[in-house]
């Protein structure tokens, strides 16, 4: 898995407020961004192990063990879809691979069984991209401009 990139301004404010105000160098304030995106993994239950990740500028490392290729996936998902992060290199190990999704970036006026229609044929498949998705995503209805999706093979 290569070098991803998502849209810097789009996704989950996780840091920025307090942990900008009491960072006092920029070693700081990447260290704090790392910690909340690594925070942010671990509450998803993906089954990840010895996660780390480094912060510097927009661009995200991530490293750790994934039980499977989905796990690593939304580990970059999490990682991209959040607010002032422009790219991620996800480096994990996986225990069980299996082969890539592909990525789908979300544009005004999208829903997920207009993406279904686009990406399977079939916009009743929408609910497989709901799931693959889980647990970024918590209702079929709430995607937002900018964010990236898995789109796992049928």
């Amino acid at each position: 898995m290569g070098l991803f990139s998502f849209i810097k301004e789009a996704g989950e404010k996780l840091f920025g407020g307090k942990e900008a105000a009491a960072a006092t160098t920029p070693q700081d304030l990447n260290a704090a961004a790392g910690a909340a995106i690594e925070k942010y993994i671990g509450t998803q239950n993906l089954g990840v192990s010895d996660v780390k990740v480094a912060f510097d500028a927009g661009k995200v490392t991530v490293t750790g063990v994934a039980p499977t290729q989905a796990a690593k996936e939304k580990v970059t998902l999490c990682c991209g879809n959040v607010s002032s992060v422009s790219d991620v290199t996800n480096d994990m190990t996986v225990t069980n691979p299996e082969p890539e999704a592909k990525y789908y970036d979300v544009v005004s006026g999208d829903t997920l069984s207009g993406i279904s229609k686009k990406m399977y044929g079939d916009a009743n498949k929408y609910m497989t991209i709901f799931e693959a998705n889980k647990p970024m995503l918590s209702d079929p209805n709430k995607i937002y401009p900018g964010q990236k999706l898995r789109i796992p093979a049928l």
